[in-house]
């Protein structure tokens, strides 16, 4: 007959591998239907810590790269402290275990040799460790410490082995479901940025759409918009329904620039557009088509109705504009010319309201409507042909210069040459007026010979003197691609051997240009010790492709973005990307436009390398440069620095 005792353990073990069989089956569907990685790993240290009754359960998994292990989570004593660590793979017993791919208990001790033995019984203690292998990788363990009422068995082993089998690849379905959820939150993440990026490029194209349609200072439309309206008003207009278009230029607009500066020039022009924006009807377009000239479109409005609001826009002026102290007196001529009595074309019309609008000036704040006579006499731009001959003829043009100033330690290391007129008559011509006007008649290139001339002689004379400064002439494209102009420059470089300062600023229409051809000239031209500046840049049609091809050393960031980068959140970005893209481009930037020791302040901070404007130097004749040096206090580079700007860093 069998002893109670013996049955009742019997039963005891036979509870104890239901309770077991139970709690691995609780896990299993637990573990396995929770897709959270972190609370699958608390799920499994809790389950194990109560499968075994050990103290202390620790979960240990290796990181991507197999070289560490961080303790994801743990459950019993001092756990909290341990949890989230990371060790190297070849410490302790995970090392051991992830080395020899099989468990840790202590009967592996019989296995090893004596040093061994002797080596792990004293770091271990009392612990357990099985591994912790998905369906395609090695992942970590689970580790048991000090079993509470003994140390553990085999039966502790085998049952932790079954456990770790079974949450393996629930485990592996949890990391799987934590890179899905972390790849789900880059898309997201990437999708919030790409429609950010959408808004910013849909802002930017309007921007840009808007840019070319609008003049920029004034807000109203520009040359290019203001000859569609034209074209347009003029398909609706007929006798009966007339329509005029007044021309008006500002007087002695020129004198305003010279003596306040640009900035003060630009908030005129503001100012005035204000002014005539009052005066304009709902049905009328007024637009700025450059400079110091405005046009009114007028539809359904005849001769007399034109000069009636041509004498208003002239009374807006009255009114002194108030500028930097000064109560600046603007007094404005007009051209009036009528459709289609004047003219059956955009074209016709406004050469025949300019030629009006010229006789209205020579008679200072006048409002002239268009007569056939004044087709005798000469008209703005276009019939100055005659004393711009005569001009060239004379030598009465001459260049100032006005300094060009390193931001980093205030030299001098360079002057742009400017065209300046002293006609007898008219006093001094607007550059952009006659610059226009040789451009549309070609009088540019005998001109631009000239400026070259006079400037390569000026610059050799300073390096002479031992000046390493560089001297700029603004060139146009047109020119740079006629061929005789390459023959006349090396020749230029034979008369004046010490021009190796020489610089052409070029607009960004060269652009959309022969593209070929001119990059092939400017490499000649670079032979020959000229270097390339781009000028204005940012307003036209820059293109980084070909930018980055072509032998150019230098960015001007036109003066419209420098002036209001202060007050302008949309210029300062332009002025600091501008920057940044030049020096990724190994390019030097010049700011022109620097008419304040706070813009001047701002270039610094933003690593800007060159500054221009009358804060620091307004342009002057050649024989006023030493007088200037002494007063302003600025140095003179020398060639001991280097010819700062002239080397081309995009070589």
């Amino acid at each position: 007959m069998t002893s109670p005792r013996p049955i009742e353990a019997l039963q005891q073990a036979l509870q104890q591998r239901e309770r077991e069989i139970a709690l691995l089956k609780e896990t299993a569907l637990a573990v396995g239907s929770e897709l959270d990685l972190d609370r699958v790993f608390h799920l499994v240290a809790e389950r194990a810590r109560e499968l075994i009754d050990a103290e202390t359960v620790l979960v240990p998994i290796l990181n991507p790269d197999c070289d560490e292990y961080t303790y994801r989570a743990g459950s019993g004593a001092h756990a909290d402290e341990i949890v989230g660590e990371s060790l190297p793979l070849d410490f302790g017993v995970c090392g051991w275990v992830w080395k020899n791919r099989r468990p840790w208990w202590r009967g592996v001790l019989d296995e090893l040799s004596p040093q061994e033995r002797n080596q792990w019984e004293k770091e271990v203690g009392t612990l357990i460790m099985v591994p912790l292998v998905g369906r395609e990788h090695f992942l970590g363990g689970i580790a048991g410490m000090n079993k509470r009422g003994g140390d553990f068995t085999e039966n502790d082993l085998n049952l932790l082995i079954l456990f770790a089998g079974q949450v393996a690849i629930a485990i592996e379905n949890a990391m799987a479901m934590a890179q899905v959820r972390e790849a789900q939150q880059a898309a997201e993440a990437y999708q919030a940025q790409l429609q950010q990026l959408n808004k910013r490029l849909l802002s930017v194209n309007r921007e840009l759409e808007y840019r070319s349609l609008y003049d920029q200072l004034t807000g109203l439309p520009n040359r290019s918009l203001l000859r569609d309206r034209l074209q347009e008003r003029m398909a609706m207009a007929t006798d009966a329904y007339p329509m005029a278009v007044l021309l008006i230029d500002l007087d002695r607009f020129q004198d305003v620039n010279d003596t306040l500066g640009h900035e003060e020039g630009d908030q005129l022009i503001r100012a005035v557009a204000e002014r005539f924006k009052a005066v304009a009807g709902p049905m009328e377009t007024l637009g700025r088509i450059g400079g110091d000239e405005f046009l009114l479109v007028m539809v359904n409005t005849g001769a007399e109705r034109a000069i009636e609001v041509a004498r208003a826009l002239q009374e807006s002026l009255k009114r002194p504009i108030h500028l930097s102290g000064h109560n600046v007196a603007v007094t404005a001529s007009i051209g009036v010319a009528i459709y289609p009595r004047h003219g059956n074309s955009p074209t016709t019309l406004l050469k025949h309201a300019d030629a009006a609008m010229y006789v209205a000036k020579r008679n200072k704040n006048d409002v002239r409507l268009y007569d056939r006579s004044y087709a005798q006499v000469s008209s703005g731009r276009l019939t100055l042909v005659s004393d711009l001959q005569q001009g060239l003829e004379r030598q009465e043009f001459c260049l100032y210069y006005q300094p060009k100033i390193a931001i980093a330690d205030g030299s001098i290391v360079g002057f742009e040459a400017l065209a300046r007129w002293p006609h007898k008559v008219r006093g001094f011509v607007p550059p952009d007026m006659f610059i226009s006007a040789m451009e549309q008649t070609g009088l540019i290139y005998d001109f631009s010979c000239f400026a070259i001339e006079t400037a390569a002689e000026q610059c050799a004379a300073w390096q002479q003197r031992g000046w390493a400064v560089q001297v700029a002439v603004n060139v146009p494209v047109t020119v740079i691609l006629e061929p005789r102009f390459l023959d006349y420059l090396k020749a230029v470089s034979t008369r004046h051997p010490l021009c190796e300062g020489l610089a052409f600023e070029i607009t960004e229409s060269l652009f959309l240009s022969d593209y070929d051809r001119l990059s092939a000239i400017l490499g000649e031209m670079r032979d020959l010790g000229v270097s390339f500046s781009i000028d204005d840049f940012g307003t036209g049609h820059s293109s980084l492709s070909r930018l980055r091809r072509l032998p150019v050393s230098e960015l001007k960031i036109d003066r419209s973005f420098v002036m209001d980068m202060e007050k302008n959140r949309d210029d300062l970005a332009i002025v600091e990307s501008t920057i940044r893209l030049a020096h990724n481009l190994g390019l030097k930037v010049v700011a022109e436009g620097v008419e304040t020791a706070q813009v001047l302040q701002h270039l610094t901070r933003l690593e800007c390398d060159l500054a221009q404007g009358y804060h620091l130097g307004r342009p002057m004749p050649a024989a006023e440069v030493d007088a200037f040096v002494q007063q302003s206090g600025l140095r003179i580079a020398m060639p001991s620095a280097g010819l700062a700007q002239g080397s081309d860093r995009s070589a």
